[in-house]
């Protein structure tokens, strides 16, 4: 459940994602009524720190690159991938602009977890494009 923690009151989600302008980890999951997983997303190192010390289950890191599902955002590159895995105790999921053409770069950069949102979405086949994907890390 994206933004919205008090929905996972009412209906059975495993988690809910919350934004820098949403709530806190803490009021998310009073919202919730129950244990569940929250995850932040984060846009830099310190926002990284404070989201795990807030106790997030994970964060989203991003935009890694320039993205259209967030326009807004001035992407962070890759320069800090590295030193949040090292610093982090918690799985983290670089988002934001990736795709195939870049994918390399961002797992070179230290990336354990990625996610692409815009290049599955706009692929012909999102089955194919994913496989691809995948078969590059293989």
């Amino acid at each position: 459940m994206n933004d919205h923690a008090e929905i996972a009151a009412r209906v059975p989600v495993e988690g809910v994602h919350v934004g820098q302008d949403d709530d806190s980890i803490l009021v998310a999951r009073e919202k919730a009524g129950r244990d569940l997983i929250v995850g932040k997303s984060t846009h830099s190192l310190a926002q990284a720190h404070k989201a795990w010390g807030e106790g997030a289950d994970y964060i989203g890191f991003g935009p890694i690159f320039a993205t259209p599902t967030k326009p807004d955002y001035k992407p962070i590159g890759l320069g800090n991938i590295r030193r949040v895995h090292l610093d982090a105790s918690i799985p983290i999921f670089c988002i934001g602009g990736i795709n195939i053409d870049n994918l390399q770069q961002v797992i070179d950069a230290g990336a354990k977890r990625v996610v692409m949102v815009s290049a599955l979405l706009k692929a012909h086949s999102i089955v194919d494009y994913a496989r691809c994907a995948t078969d590059m890390l293989a």
